[in-house]
Order: structure tokens, then C-alpha cells, then sequence
């Protein structure tokens, strides 16, 4: 079965009761609007006709109840649409929310924030219009096949004639369909693309500002921007064929009605009150068509959404728990055993990379840009897998043991630092909700960021801007090292932890940092001696592997490579 369809029917199945109960008021809303003719057929033939006043009051007053039917089951079909629409809303962007977050990074590095965006708001509304729309379509449709029938029951030859074209309809929804759901998930791909290019954007707005790229991104917006709308104008000529034609439908039956039926009233063989009727109904119809016809453009654009929804639902990570998960070990040394990796093409990142880090020490990883270094740390962490080797912690595969532990048992400051929309206290405890407070200030004051939160005009409760920007760098830096703090993991990474905090305040986090990974495992990736000279070991790398190890102070006095390094560091730095 497609995969869109069957998510809608999943969907339906979740939102059973309340679909039933928007069919039911959209059936008496239209039940009533089907039943008044008959009654305007009798008050004409039984009332006017034949000036009986009796019967033109009952009818008057059955119309009235019919009224106040129509009232109470269109108020009822309306909130049952609107319940429908924000349920099958919020089940779409819940799911996709809780999928992002179980998909690993191998996914995300694929398909950007921008495209997860788009389909979690725009595809979303798309598949919630359709379930909004649900009580009124299926009360149309019968509107329609009750019409049809009463027509035919009241007089099958005038019913035929105008009911002749209704069933080259088939054909014609057939073809709209199918060239409206090939245009259609064109036009929702190009608003992916637009809103993927609005995220980037509006993301790395400081660095559009930095390079004066204003026009030529807006220029590239502009050419995406036109691509949605040529896209959006492809399905509209499709609409444009179509809805008119059936638009014109009605029209067609009146016509015939007027010349047809009003030759059978001259000739005595109907009613003036059942002419009125068959016009009264052609008139009824003209609505649930048009409709109907817009309802399958809702539909089938519900399904492309549904489509893009699924294409993330049904998305599987590669770092996946083992069916039988080993418990974080209490020993926490670390191993890599000749690993090798890439991120998606044939260049390996690590090449037979092997180290070693006894429990409870530290070492420093060091080497150019590219070489590996951060690569590393993101297996450990088990961000990806490897491809050969193996990485262990405890002596256990990072690949055998709970995620759930992997995650709290090993923890990673990274060189970008990103904070959330919270308060400071928030952002710190951002792992450790529950932690007392005393525990947030003090994993604050040991990574140097105590004096600077208090001087914040409410302090641990200030609200930080998106992505803590309200913030300097190396303030953003020293929150995100005390939120690592708090967290208490075994197995510490320090990804250039240091790189965005000034020479004043880098003494203070050195002496934090002392602290911090004192008996802890600790894995540092730094370019700055003094941050290097914190751990016990060095190892450099080169092209994947691991060249060189010894502390920093024989690798100063022995090694040509690890000496240009660190004057390539202080270089940048410089």
C-alpha cells in the first residue's frame, strides 16, 4: 500500500471517534439541506397550488426545524473539523519531532534542519487540512448520491437527462488526481528547498552580516522563491482545467431542467412544485461539487505531505541499541583498536587509529586540521559507528552497551558552543533537570562562569537569547563546560573547549578544568600548549592515525611535528 495513504489511514484509525462524530453532523447538515426541498415541493403543490394555508404553514414551520438541524449539526461539524485539524497536526509534528531525535547523526548530516522544518509545519498543515475536511467531503458526497436518487425517484426521465454527465466525472477525477499528485509533490519539494535555505540563513545571519552576503543570497532566495511559485502556478492550471468544469455542471442541469422539465409542466406531466424542486436541487449540488473537486486537491496534497512525513518516520538510524545491551562499566578506560571510518565517501577519516587511555587519566589529541581529531571523539560518544575496528570503554564495545547510559556516562563539550532558549539555571541543568541548586552554582563556579552569571540582571534566572548569543563566546563556553560538569559523565571529552574563552579567563577554566578531570577518564582535543599541558598524555595524529605519544614535555623536546604544530596554534592564535 503507498506509504502516504497508509499514514492517513493510520491517522483515521487514531482519530476514529471524532471523525465519526464530524461524519454524523456533516450527514444531519446535509441530511437537513436535502430534506428542504421536499418540503418547499409540498408547500408549493399542496399550498400555493392549491391555496391550501394549512399546509403551507407546516411547511414553513418543518422548514424553520430544518433550520435550526442545520444550526446545531453545522455547529458541531464545524468543531469537530477543527478538533480533527489540530490533533492530526500536532500527531504529525510530535512524530516527527520524537523520530529527529531517535535518527542519528548520519541522518542529520543528510537531510538538513531547514527540510525537517518545512515537513514538520508545512507538510504537517497539509495532512491536518484533510482530516479538517473529512466531515464536510463525505457529507457532500452523499448530498450528491442523495440528490441524484431523489431525482430519479421523483421523475427517472428528467432525473436522467440531467444527471447524464455526472459519470464522465470518473474519468475526470482520474486524470486531475493523478497529474495533481505528480505536480503537487514538485511544488511541496521546492517549498523544502525554500524553507531549508530561510534555516541556514536566519541560522548564520552573523555570518551572512560578516561577509556582506545579503544580495547574493537574497538573489539565490529569489530564484528559489520563483521555483515555488512556478510550481505552485503548475498545479493551479491543473485546478483551473478542472474545477470550472464541474462548476458548470449544475449549470448544464438547470439548463435542462428549464427547457425540458418546463415543456413536461406545459404538457401536465409534472408538477410546478417538483419543477421547483429539480431546480432547487441542481442549486444544492453547484456547492458540494465545486467541493468535492477542492477536496481532492486537498487530499492530494495531504498524501504528498504524508508521503515526506513517512519518508522521515520510516528513516532508521545506523547506531542502533544491541538487543541484548551491557550496562555502563564502572572501570572506565578507553580503547580504540585500529579504527577505521569516513562519513560517506571513500576517503577515511581514521585509518587503523589506535590509543589508549587508562581509567581515571587524561590525554590530549593533537594534529592539523582534518586529521581526525574530533572524528574520534564523536565515535566515542557513539555519534557514528565504525566501519572496522572497535572502540570500547571498561573494556566493552561502545556498540554493546545501553544508549541510554552510553549517553549520560560519557560527556562532550563541543568547539561550537549551543545554548538553549532557557534560563542560565535551565541551560546548565539542562541534563540534570532535577539537580539542586547549590549543585548548579557550584558546577557554574568551577567552570569559571559563577562572577559574570550573578552580574546578569536575574542572575541563574536570566533568559538567554536563541543560542545563548545574548552571551559573549567565551561566556557561552564557560556555560555549556559547567552544564558538562553537572552532568557528573565518567568519560569526559573536551572538544576545544577553550578555543572562544580570552587569555583572562582562560588561567580560571584551566584550574576549573584541573578539578573537573581530576581521576576522571578525559579525552581533550585542544591547539593551545597551556590546555594541552592539562593532561597527563599526548597523542599525536596525523592522516588518521595516531604518529606519536608521550607527555608534553617530551614531545616538545623530541618531536620536529609536534613542535610546528604548536607553533601553527600560536600562530592562529596570534
Amino acid at each position: 500500500m503507498d506509504g502516504g495513504w497508509s499514514y492517513l489511514g493510520g491517522l483515521s484509525r487514531r482519530l476514529r471517534w471524532t471523525i465519526v462524530g464530524a461524519i454524523l453532523a456533516g450527514l444531519a447538515w446535509q441530511g437537513a439541506a436535502l430534506t428542504a426541498p421536499l418540503l418547499i415541493r409540498h408547500a408549493v403543490d399542496a399550498g400555493i397550488v392549491r391555496g391550501n394555508r394549512g399546509a403551507l404553514w407546516w411547511a414553513c414551520a418543518g422548514v424553520v426545524a430544518l433550520g435550526a438541524v442545520e444550526a446545531v449539526s453545522g455547529a458541531l461539524r464545524h468543531y469537530f473539523a477543527i478538533r480533527n485539524r489540530a490533533k492530526a497536526d500536532a500527531a504529525v509534528r510530535d512524530g516527527i519531532f520524537r523520530r529527529a531525535l531517535e535518527l542519528d547523526a548520519r541522518y542529520h548530516d543528510r537531510v538538513g534542519a531547514g527540510d525537517l522544518i518545512s515537513r514538520a509545519s508545512n507538510d504537517a498543515e497539509l495532512v491536518a487540512r484533510v482530516f479538517d475536511s473529512i466531515g464536510h467531503t463525505i457529507g457532500y458526497v452523499l448530498t450528491i448520491i442523495g440528490a441524484s436518487s431523489v431525482l430519479l425517484v421523483i421523475d427517472w426521465r428528467l432525473g436522467l437527462a440531467v444527471l447524464a454527465p455526472l459519470p464522465l466525472l470518473s474519468v475526470g477525477f482520474g486524470r486531475y488526481s493523478a497529474r495533481y499528485a505528480v505536480r503537487t509533490k514538485v511544488n511541496q519539494e521546492q517549498l523544502g528547498e525554500l524553507t531549508s535555505l530561510v534555516e541556514e540563513t536566519i541560522s548564520g545571519i552573523r555570518v551572512v552580516k560578516g561577509l556582506g552576503a545579503g544580495a547574493p543570497l537574497a538573489a539565490r532566495f529569489r530564484r528559489r522563491s520563483n521555483d515555488v511559485v512556478r510550481t505552485a502556478l503548475d498545479v493551479a492550471s491543473v485546478d483551473a482545467v478542472f474545477l470550472p468544469v464541474l462548476e458548470a455542471l449544475p449549470l448544464v442541469g438547470i439548463l435542462v431542467v428549464l427547457w425540458y422539465g418546463g415543456h413536461r409542466v406545459l404538457a401536465g406531466d409534472i408538477t410546478v412544485g417538483t419543477f421547483a424542486l429539480f431546480n432547487f436541487y441542481l442549486a444544492l449540488l453547484v456547492n458540494p461539487l465545486r467541493t468535492i473537486g477542492q477536496r481532492v486537491s486537498t487530499v492530494q496534497r495531504g498524501v504528498a505531505a504524508a508521503r515526506r512525513v513517512v519518508d522521515v518516520l520510516s528513516a532508521q538510524p545506523t547506531v542502533v541499541e544491541s538487543p541484548t545491551p551491557r550496562s555502563f562499566p564502572a572501570q572506565s578506560d578507553v580503547r580504540f583498536d585500529d579504527v577505521r571510518f569516513a562519513y560517506g565517501d571513500d576517503r577515511l577519516v581514521l585509518d587503523g587509529f589506535s590509543l589508549e587511555i587508562p581509567a581515571g587519566t587524561s590525554l590530549a589529541l593533537v594534529g592539523a586540521t582534518g586529521s581526525g581529531k574530533s572524528t574520534a571523539a564523536a565515535l566515542l560518544a557513539r555519534f557514528y559507528d565504525p566501519e572496522g575496528g572497535r572502540v570500547t570503554i571498561g573494556g566493552i564495545d561502545v556498540r554493546e552497551l545501553k544508549l541510554e547510559e552510553l549517553r549520560r556516562g560519557v560527556g562532550i563539550v563541543f568547539e561550537e558552543t549551543f545554548l538553549f532558549g532557557d534560563t542560565v539555571r535551565g541551560n546548565v541543568g539542562f541534563a540534570s533537570p532535577q539537580a539542586p541548586e547549590g549543585q548548579v552554582e557550584r558546577a557554574a563556579e568551577l567552570a569559571g562562569a559563577a562572577d559574570f552569571v550573578e552580574e546578569l540582571p536575574e542572575g541563574y534566572e536570566t533568559v538567554l537569547g536563541e543560542r545563548g548569543f545574548s552571551l559573549s563566546g567565551g561566556q557561552r563556553q564557560r556555560i555549556a563546560i559547567a552544564r558538562a560538569i553537572l552532568a557528573d559523565p565518567q568519560v569526559l571529552i573536551l572538544d576545544d573547549a577553550t578555543s572562544a574563552v580570552d587569555a583572562t579567563k582562560e588561567h580560571e577554566i584551566r584550574i576549573a578544568l584541573g578539578e573537573v578531570m581530576l581521576g576522571r577518564t578525559t579525552l581533550v582535543i585542544a591547539h593551545r600548549p597551556a590546555t594541552i599541558a592539562l593532561a597527563d598524555r599526548v597523542a599525536v595524529v596525523d592522516e588518521g592515525r595516531v604518529v606519536e605519544q608521550g607527555t608534553h614535555a617530551e614531545l616538545l623536546a623530541r618531536s620536529e611535528r609536534y613542535r610546528s604544530l604548536l607553533a601553527l596554534a600560536a600562530q592562529e592564535a596570534a
